[in-house]
């Protein structure tokens, strides 16, 4: 019987918890559809490793373009995945490939990796867009 009872206690532990702690789903999917032309003056940066571009206007909170090596460009959209969408929800870049929020209580994220940086508030990544090569500097990024 006590057999019985510590296995159970056992499953009931392990089986408990906060499953809202892994919440990351404030972000709609909205629709993207971009191509992005590296030859263009608002896009020329992205011909250089370690750049970002802000796209206005995409994605939640716009999207971000991040030139990781010259053959990977990653798109994240510019919505701190941690909370609903707001006015202080929309990433801002600092320095290098960090990317943070204007709330009170600051996320940051890296647009190297997707993943925060230490101290934000929950475990969510940046919510990717996928980024496909046309040729000749041009890139459709889309969901």
């Amino acid at each position: 019987m006590k057999k019985l009872i510590i296995i159970l206690s056992l499953i009931a532990m392990s089986c408990s918890g906060d499953d809202n702690i892994n919440n990351c789903n404030f972000l709609f999917d909205a629709g993207v559809n971009l191509t992005v032309n590296t030859n263009l003056p608002q896009f020329n940066q992205l011909q250089f490793n370690g750049n970002g571009v802000y796209v206005a206007n995409q994605g939640n909170n716009g999207i971000w373009l991040y030139r990781l090596t010259s053959s990977t460009l990653y798109a994240w959209d510019a919505a701190d995945p941690s909370r609903t969408p707001s006015a202080c929800s929309t990433l801002t870049f600092v320095s290098g490939d960090i990317v943070e929020s204007s709330c009170e209580d600051v996320n940051q994220y890296s647009l190297s990796t997707g993943f925060g940086l230490e101290g934000n508030t929950l475990p969510c990544t940046l919510k990717p867009y996928r980024v496909d090569d046309l040729g000749n500097g041009q890139y459709l990024v889309s969901n």
